[in-house]
């Protein structure tokens, strides 16, 4: 096991903060193996590189000879989460938790290694409360110190209505803590009440505190909001590996070493190396973000498929070739008066626009090719022969062949 000073240093790689710092050192000169803690709501199936940056961190921690106990809180996800929310977080029946969860579960590991990772449900523990233990534990905060919690705070002082079942989640979160004797727990920076609240039922209780350690939100491929699947700049782990490929050159160069310290799988001397030659312009940007691509599709898929994906990158965006797996839709050429066929209709059936409203601007932008003949600004009604058989292209990526 490397030295407590030369852990500290990796993990530290990335972070946002750790609380307190001196703790996880002390830990760490121990020289056991420390129980690092994620707890994890499945709201949802899918999980993206947003999602697996706590993940990734873990891994680091069991690659430094650490054990994790991944928490799948299908117990707390009964309530919701209310961190960042302006609103009550619709609730979850225990169904649609137990198919989000073995989703979560399969995606995860992907990255965890599973013979040092404890899976555990805290339904196991927090469904089989009764009333003096739910009143023993929330007897130790106060209401003050839950309205400390900005979302919270937010709401109370502008009359939103809050759920007294919110007010559970912290606390049962930091209960789990207590639960599995977490000697750290991660989140992202939205999470870090919740983590100071496990942190002070364990003292209250008489365990020694855990650390808790913050890690920053991941930015989606448009580079300015987090990665959200509502905002469409997200990068899922089960994308197909010339998508994930493509949308991975899509970032700005500006958050390539984000990337490469919270989603790929280098070493930080590695990480450190790139962000100099990036700094003296030794490394081109373009080839530092190929190796990032290939590095994050390897991860998820094999090398192999890396490299596939990165020769049909270049088939369609040096060569300007059409993909290999192109779809084939079959499309209503119907014409109007005038004898033409609308296009952002086809475009709206092909697939490759959500309205005609939006295939109408990426026409106007130069974005729409048919048979690789880029269509003209305004030019909305094509000759139905022009279509019949054609490749037609929206943007860099998306293609459909009309059948």
């Amino acid at each position: 096991m490397l030295s407590a000073e030369e852990q500290l240093r990796i993990i530290k790689s990335g972070t946002d903060a750790i609380i307190p710092e001196e703790l996880l050192l002390e830990k760490l000169k121990r020289g056991t193996s420390l129980n690092i803690k994620l707890g994890v709501d499945p709201t949802a199936p899918d999980i993206h590189l947003g999602h697996a940056v706590p993940l990734r961190k873990l891994r680091t921690f069991q690659d430094l000879g650490h054990h994790v106990t991944l928490i799948i809180g299908n117990g707390t996800a009964l309530i919701g989460d209310p961190s960042g929310r302006s609103t009550t977080r619709p609730q979850l029946t225990s169904e649609q938790v137990a198919a989000n969860a073995q989703t979560y579960v399969d995606q995860a590991f992907k990255i965890l290694d599973p013979d040092k990772t404890s899976l555990v449900y805290n339904a196991d523990w927090i469904l089989k409360l009764d009333l003096e233990g739910i009143l023993d534990i929330t007897s130790r905060f106060t209401v003050a110190r839950i309205l400390e919690r900005d979302d919270f705070h937010n709401r109370y002082t502008g009359q939103l209505p809050i759920g007294v079942h919110e007010f559970l989640y912290p606390i049962l979160q930091a209960y789990d803590s207590v639960v599995i004797k977490a000697d750290v727990e991660l989140g992202g920076t939205d999470q870090l009440f919740n983590l100071l609240a496990g942190r002070e039922l364990m003292e209250k209780m008489g365990m020694e505190p855990q650390v808790c350690l913050t890690l920053p939100l991941l930015e989606g491929t448009d580079g300015v909001r987090k990665m959200s699947k509502s905002y469409g700049n997200y990068i899922g782990l089960t994308d197909e590996p010339n998508d994930m490929f493509g949308k991975i050159m899509s970032i700005p160069d500006a958050l390539m070493v984000k990337y490469y310290r919270l989603a790929s799988t280098c070493s930080v001397d590695e990480i450190d190396a790139i962000e100099r030659g990036l700094g003296n312009d030794e490394l081109h940007p373009n080839k530092v973000k190929r190796a990032l691509a290939k590095n994050i599709v390897e991860a998820y898929y094999d090398a192999d498929t890396a490299c596939a994906a990165e020769a049909e990158f270049d088939r369609v965006f040096k060569k300007h070739a059409a993909p290999t797996d192109v779809p084939e839709v079959k499309v209503d050429l119907s014409t109007n008066d005038d004898g033409l066929v609308y296009l952002a209709r086809v475009l709206v059936e092909a697939g490759l626009a959500k309205t005609a409203g939006e295939a109408r601007r990426t026409i106007d932008g130069g974005g729409v090719r048919i048979d690789d003949v880029p269509v003209a600004p305004k030019q909305y009604n094509v000759e139905p022969a022009v279509l019949q058989g054609a490749l037609l292209q929206s943007g860099k990526r998306h293609f459909a062949k009309l059948v």
